[in-house]
């Protein structure tokens, strides 16, 4: 009995305890964190769906749509979900890879995370966002996943809106592509989170880029009522999204599609040419009318997601790579097109405007002879005919005369260089400013340019004035013998300005590199008024029912060190080219009296490569309203290559029928005009364009 009777008094102890303990965490819950977890239910109750916002559109000047939106049915997967399931949601893809028509592996392959390793396709953006798998789905292939939503866990098929090119592949590298925004991003970069809605896209390159923000617009929200399953209850709050900005840009989608059919006729008539780039300004405001380069492609393989062959083709050096805008990033010596900066150097060295200049044949730099093209003398000339004629010589006596002032091998406190100072003056050696990522700065050596690469370089030309260059020596013995001689000088004396360094910058060659843009932005400073612009191609930012946001400004970013009668007088020696001087050929037929074409050739000598061809030029020579610049690498001689593709584009700007084709036959102006556009397009309040 007294036993029985512990027994109870224990279970009677016990469970007072546990009915105390209980009461204390009552208290705990209900009093002391009650506020918290009220909270905390409340948010389990709600979850919040962004609504992306629609993409401005970017137009050309008259308001043509370079990209636009349309809309189309996407199917997207959420991996979080498929990842909880069994299998990892194999079934569940099996069963979507049956109604898209489409393999599982395939599907499986696109929602992979990307990383280092892993091919694509595989999706670059947050883990946590609805994956797309199919950006051209039927409406029958959406009905079928939503009309059976409990087959298909984790699947959406909705309407979104995506990018599209009217122009295919017009202007593809300055309009940029766009990606998703990646988790890293996202957490690496403030207030990244404000402004994406985690499933909207990012511009990777061009304007898509630099104009991001704008384009982008303001993300919506819903914020919506969920039972404890997730099924949505009711909706508690609803904010629309704010639809992205429209650019306008002061491109002409003509005139860029006249500028990427030249270059394409270029590089077929140059059978060695691996790349071309075209550059049209207006030379009073300085805006971008078009921007080419080739190879090219189509933007519309970043829809939906890219293949790995794709990816890759895109990057390959055997096509050309694609991706590149050679007008923007591609490096090359300027040749005979770099004279109008040198011949600047020389007047403002002190050189008579007026004066009278031996051309002869050759010319001794030092110990070296520099010789004219083909070793041709041609006496006596003034510099306007030095231009029209391209006599080199004259440019490597007065660079050789500049370099002897300087001191020479030995110079003595600071140096004047002429010719390096005024290239600057003219924009040369820095990037541009314009308004698209990943700009080159081109390249203008000097005395000082030349000690800091022989610092860096100097321990490894030393190694291989020894060793040599036995990779080389397999397949060239001589190439190999001159490389290990170029070591061994370089080695012991490569920090000198030599004499040749000096001749040889004076007709930019060398080590002498520039962008097509920035000659052009310098032509354009030298036969408009003077300023170097840091060239546009956005000029405005308007709301999508046509309210201006914002104008874009053109910036004056310099003055070219020259008089008025100066610039005159080297826009008039240009103005002789295509009629009497290296372009001549290029444009016999061109009717000069309707519109006047001037510029300047360049042939650029590269070490185990053809010619680089450059045709720089102006018109009408009297009151310049374009710039035109066109290269064709590997294009061989100027006046060949450059300056026919050159006057097809104005051929097609001024709608002037091309003689050698169809005599006669009218040709319809992209600009009938016979000049850039003046105002903006008129949006009007429905998002079309007033035509």
């Amino acid at each position: 009995m007294t036993r029985t009777k512990s027994r109870l008094l224990v279970l009677q102890v016990l469970v007072v305890s546990l009915l105390a303990l209980l009461a204390v965490r009552l208290w705990q819950v209900q009093v002391v964190r009650g506020a918290e977890f009220v909270a905390a239910a409340t948010e389990t109750r709600t979850r919040d769906v962004v609504v992306p916002a629609v993409r401005g559109q970017i137009l050309d000047s008259a308001g043509r749509p370079l990209v636009r939106n349309r809309t189309r049915l996407v199917v997207s997967v959420d991996r979080t979900s498929l990842n909880r399931m069994r299998g990892n949601g194999k079934d569940v893809l099996q069963k979507l890879a049956t109604v898209l028509n489409r393999r599982p592996a395939d599907l499986r392959m696109r929602i992979r995370a990307c990383g280092p390793g892993v091919t694509r396709p595989c999706w670059p953006g947050s883990p946590y966002q609805p994956i797309p798998i199919d950006d051209d789905v039927t409406t029958r292939e959406a009905l079928q996943i939503l009309e059976r939503q409990e087959e298909f866990p984790g699947v959406t098929a909705e309407v979104q809106a995506v990018r599209e090119y009217p122009g295919s592949t017009a202007a593809a590298q300055a309009l940029g592509y766009l990606q998703p925004i990646t988790q890293e991003e996202l957490d690496r970069r403030d207030g990244f989170k404000a402004v994406f809605s985690g499933v909207d896209l990012v511009g990777r390159d061009g304007l898509e880029a630099v104009y991001d923000r704008a384009l982008r617009g303001v993300p919506g929200l819903r914020r919506v009522q969920v039972d404890r399953l997730g099924k949505v209850i009711g909706v508690e709050r609803q904010v629309p999204p704010t639809p992205g900005d429209t650019l306008i840009t002061s491109i002409d989608a003509k005139v860029q599609a006249v500028t990427e059919k030249a270059l394409a006729e270029a590089m077929k008539s140059a059978p060695a040419a691996d790349g071309a780039a075209g550059v049209v300004l207006d030379v009073r405001t300085g805006r971008v009318v078009a921007l080419a380069s080739a190879p090219t492609y189509d933007p519309t393989v970043w829809t939906g997601g890219i293949s790995e062959v794709e990816y890759q083709r895109l990057l390959s050096g055997k096509a050309g790579k694609p991706l590149v805008s050679r007008a923007i990033k591609g490096e090359f010596a300027p040749g005979s097109t770099f004279k109008v900066s040198s011949v600047s150097a020389m007047l403002n060295d002190g050189y008579p405007l007026h004066g009278h200049y031996d051309c002869p044949g050759s010319y001794m730099v030092g110990s070296r002879a520099f010789s004219n093209f083909r070793g041709a003398g041609l006496g006596t000339l003034t510099l306007h005919t030095a231009l029209v004629k391209s006599c080199d010589t004259i440019f490597y006596r007065a660079a050789y005369e500049q370099w002897l002032r300087d001191g020479g091998l030995r110079p003595r406190g600071k140096t004047k260089e002429p010719m390096a100072n005024m290239a600057r003056a003219f924009g040369f050696g820095r990037p541009t400013g314009v308004d698209l990522p990943g700009e080159s700065a081109g390249r203008i050596p000097d005395r000082e340019w030349k000690k800091r690469i022989w610092e860096a370089t100097k321990a490894e030309n030393c190694r291989r004035a020894k060793t040599g260059y036995p990779e080389v020596a397999r397949g060239s013995s001589s190439r190999a013998a001159f490389l290990k001689q170029l070591a061994y000088e370089n080695c012991l004396e490569g920090y000198q300005w030599r004499p040749g360094d000096a001749a040889n910058f004076s007709i930019g060659q060398g080590d002498v590199l520039v962008t097509p843009l920035q000659l052009a932005a310098a032509y354009a400073a030298l036969v408009g008024d003077g300023r170097l612009r840091s060239p546009r191609l956005g000029w405005a930012l308007v709301r999508p029912d046509g309210t201006m946001v914002k104008e874009i400004e053109v910036p004056v970013v310099g003055r070219l060190p020259l008089s008025p009668t100066e610039r005159a007088y080297i826009k008039g020696a240009l103005s002789q080219v295509p009629s009497d001087g290296t372009a001549a050929g290029a444009f016999a037929g061109f009717p000069m009296d309707k519109v006047k074409i001037g510029g300047k050739t360049g042939t650029a000598e590269v070490y185990g490569k053809a010619d680089t061809s450059w045709f720089a030029s102006f018109a009408p020579a009297d009151k310049p309203r374009f710039v035109v610049v066109v290269m064709v690498s590997q294009g061989g001689m100027g006046g060949q290559t450059a300056a026919p593709a050159v006057r097809k584009i104005y051929e097609g700007i001024y709608g002037i029928a091309p003689q050698a084709h169809s005599p006669g036959r009218p040709v319809r102006a992209a600009l009938p005009a016979g000049r850039p556009a003046r105002e903006l397009p008129m949006i009007k309040r429905d998002g079309t364009v007033a035509r």
